[in-house]
C-alpha cells in the first residue's frame, strides 16, 4: 500500500502508533489519501490481520531493519511515509512476525579482508603446488580440474567485477600458473585413474554444462517486441540473469526473467576507490525510457539504502512502470528526486525516466529491470544486444 505522494519523512513512527492506535472512525482524518487509495474495506482486513498476529498495538519504534510494530505476542516490520502536516500517506507491514538477528560483533573491515586475503591465496597456493607437484598425468588432471571448477564458479555464479580487483588479479594468476604447468606433462608417467581422477573430470563437466544450460536459459515467453537498452555510454554488468541459479529471481513468477544490472569502471570493478554511493559505477546513471508507453506507477522520495543493508521498505522503491499495450516493463531501485514522469503520463522510447539509485529491497546500487504480462514474468530482449542475457555478462552501450 504505497502512495505516491511526495511526503516529508519526519516522524513516520510517531505518526503510525497515533493511526494504529485510534479508532478505525478516525482514519479518514488521520490518513485521508491512504483511506481513499487503498480502499477502508482492504485496509481494515491488513490491520486486523496484523493486530492478531502481535495480540494488540501497543507501540512502533524506529530500529535498524525499519519500523517495530510491537504488541504482546509479538513484532512485525513496517514501512510508512507521514507528510508534513503529520498525515499518514504511505503504509507497509510485513506478513509475518519479525525475529531480529542476533546481534554479532562485526570484525573490523582490515581483519575481514585480511582473512578473506589469506584464505584466498593459501587455498590457491596448496591447488597451484599441487599441478606442479603432480608426479604423473592423472594426479596433474586431477589438480587442473578442482582448479578448472574454481574458474568456472568465479566467472559464472560470483560475476568478477564484483569481487575486489587484488582477488581477481591473484585468481587470474593463479590461472595462469597453473597453465604454465603443461610443460611437464610430457615428462610424467600416464598413472592409473583413481576415484579423485574420476570425480574431478565429472565435477568440471557438470559445472560446465549447468553454465551453459542456465546461460541459455529462457522461459519461452519473450517481449513482444525488443526494448531498447535503458543506460547508455558505459559498460554494464549483468549480475542476476539466466536460468535457477544464475537468477535469484528465477524462484518469483512475475520476476522470473527480470535482470539486476551493475555498471563496470575502466578497471574493471564496480566501484571507484573512496566509501558512499557515489563510488559505485552505476549509481546516479541516467535511465531512458526502454520502450513506448503509459506510466501505470511512479514512485519517487523513498530514501537509499545504506550499501550492505536493508531496512523494510517497499521492495521495488523509487520506480517507474510502463504499460505498452502488450506488457508492464518495470525499472526499479532509482535514486530519490529522480523520477521525471508521472502516472498516466504517455512517454516515448529513449525518453529521461530518472537515475539509477539505491533505494528499495537493494544492498547496493544496482537497476532492476523487468516485463510481466498477466502476472507472469518475460524473457528480456533488447535492440543491438544479441545473444542471452545471463550472470556475468557485460553489455557495452
Amino acid at each position: 500500500m504505497e502512495s505516491t505522494h511526495q511526503a516529508d519523512h519526519s516522524g513516520p513512527a510517531r505518526v503510525l502508533e497515533r493511526f494504529l492506535l485510534a479508532a478505525p472512525e478516525q482514519w479518514p482524518v488521520l490518513a485521508p489519501r491512504l483511506v481513499a487509495g487503498v480502499g477502508e474495506e482492504r485496509l481494515r482486513g491488513v490491520l486486523t490481520a496484523t493486530r492478531e498476529r502481535v495480540g494488540g498495538f501497543t507501540s512502533v519504534t524506529e530500529g535498524p531493519e525499519g519500523l517495530v510494530i510491537a504488541g504482546p505476542r509479538g513484532r512485525v516490520l513496517a514501512f510508512a511515509r507521514a507528510d508534513a502536516e503529520g498525515e499518514l500517506v504511505g503504509l507497509l507491514i510485513a506478513p509475518g512476525l519479525h525475529r531480529p538477528a542476533r546481534r554479532r560483533v562485526p570484525l573490523p573491515a582490515r581483519v575481514r579482508g585480511a582473512v578473506f586475503r589469506t584464505v584466498l591465496c593459501a587455498t590457491l597456493a596448496l591447488r597451484v603446488a599441487a599441478c606442479w607437484r603432480a608426479p604423473t598425468m592423472v594426479a596433474w588432471c586431477t589438480a587442473v580440474s578442482v582448479i578448472g571448477i574454481g574458474a568456472l564458479l568465479l566467472t559464472g555464479l560470483f560475476a568478477p567485477a564484483r569481487l575486489p580487483r587484488w582477488a581477481r588479479r591473484t585468481a587470474w594468476a593463479a590461472l595462469a600458473v597453473t597453465l604454465a604447468s603443461f610443460w611437464r606433462l610430457p615428462r610424467l608417467p600416464v598413472g592409473r585413474p583413481d576415484p579423485y581422477f574420476v570425480a574431478g573430470l565429472v565435477l568440471f563437466a557438470g559445472c560446465a554444462g549447468y553454465l551453459v544450460w542456465a546461460r541459455r536459459h529462457d522461459w519461452g515467453a519473450p517481449v513482444s517486441a525488443p526494448l531498447e537498452f535503458p543506460l547508455r555510454d558505459g559498460a554494464w554488468l549483468i549480475v542476476h540473469g539466466g536460468g535457477p541459479g544464475l537468477n535469484h529471481h528465477a524462484s518469483h513468477p512475475e520476476q522470473r526473467g527480470a535482470l539486476d544490472i551493475i555498471g563496470v569502471t575502466a578497471r574493471g570493478s564496480r566501484r571507484e576507490d573512496g566509501a558512499g554511493l557515489d563510488s559505485y559505477a552505476i549509481y546516479g546513471a541516467t535511465l531512458y525510457a526502454p520502450c513506448d508507453g503509459v506510466v501505470v506507477s511512479a514512485v519517487d522520495g523513498l530514501d537509499d539504502q545504506i550499501p550492505g543493508t536493508i531496512r523494510y521498505v517497499p521492495p521495488y522503491g523509487n520506480h517507474v512502470s510502463l504499460d505498452t499495450g502488450h506488457e508492464i516493463v518495470t525499472m526499479a531501485h532509482l535514486r530519490p528526486g529522480s523520477v521525471a514522469v508521472s502516472v498516466g503520463e504517455r512517454v516515448r522510447v529513449g525518453r529521461v525516466v530518472g537515475a539509477v539509485g539505491n533505494s528499495g529491497n537493494s544492498t547496493e546500487p544496482h537497476l532492476h529491470v523487468q516485463a510481466v504480462r498477466e502476472g507472469v514474468g518475460l524473457d528480456l530482449r533488447f535492440r543491438g544486444v544479441p545473444g542471452p542475457l545471463y550472470r556475468g555478462r557485460t553489455v557495452h552501450t
